[in-house]
């Protein structure tokens, strides 16, 4: 078993750790979100086309947060990032279960559900207030002339964000480890490509074998708030 103490560590998070704490993944076996197509409430193009039923959809989820808790699995990564050396917590989830479990040093490539973001200007805000979570739009605070609001996330058509702090962290790391992750969404999918191109040991703990499962080095099966805790006091020598 790996020990990591004084390692550095790069975590890649997907939708099934935050499944454990009961976020709805809303996207069905029939690729429908919540009896919608993804090309209707999930791209650039839908926004344009009927803003009312994107923002409704992402009101949901944003209220969502605050019916759910971190799970073992959030609190056990914060237990790693206090003891390594380096760490870096990258995740393709919107919510914001790692800070409240304890994570500081989370990049969030797909976006944000607790920030909104100004169309004009591109600023963004945290808007979570009683207020902001109703079915209106709401308007920046930013510009002289408050502009509409959107949902601070990366829709399918849309550059993921922090790519280049991302390749910069997964090109540098010691372990790549992988939690809950499908495998089949890129960017995030081929970043275990880069970690073993730089000589990074894979390693990757999921419910079930993923698309990309032959790029990793070591693998765990099983539900991550019932693995995780313990492989993180085995690679912290505890």
């Amino acid at each position: 078993m790996a020990i990591m103490i004084g390692s550095s560590i790069v975590i890649l998070t997907g939708a099934g750790i935050s499944a454990e704490s009961g976020i709805n993944t809303f996207r069905d076996n029939n690729g429908l979100w919540e009896n919608h197509r993804i090309e209707d409430v999930a791209t650039p193009t839908a926004w344009i086309d009927n803003p009312e039923l994107v923002w409704k959809f992402y009101q949901t989820r944003r209220k969502q947060l605050l019916e759910v808790k971190p799970n073992q699995a959030h609190i056990a990564l914060s237990k790693l990032e206090e003891g390594v050396n380096e760490f870096t917590l990258i995740t393709q989830n919107v919510d914001d279960l790692h800070e409240r479990g304890g994570s500081s040093n989370v990049i969030h490539m797909h976006g944000r559900l607790r920030t909104l973001r100004c169309e004009v200007s591109q600023k963004h805000e945290e808007r979570m207030e009683e207020d902001d979570l109703g079915d209106d739009f709401l308007f920046c605070t930013c510009c002289t002339e408050p502009n509409r609001l959107r949902p601070d996330i990366v829709w399918f058509g849309e550059m993921p964000m922090h790519l280049e702090e991302i390749y910069e962290a997964v090109e540098k790391c010691d372990f790549f480890i992988v939690i809950g992750s499908s495998g089949h969404v890129y960017p995030a999918a081929g970043l275990v490509n880069v970690a073993r191109s730089c000589s990074a040991k894979t390693i990757l703990i999921n419910f079930e074998s993923p698309a990309n499962a032959f790029a990793f080095d070591e693998i765990h099966l099983g539900k991550a708030g019932e693995v995780l805790p313990d492989l993180v006091n085995s690679w912290l020598n505890e």
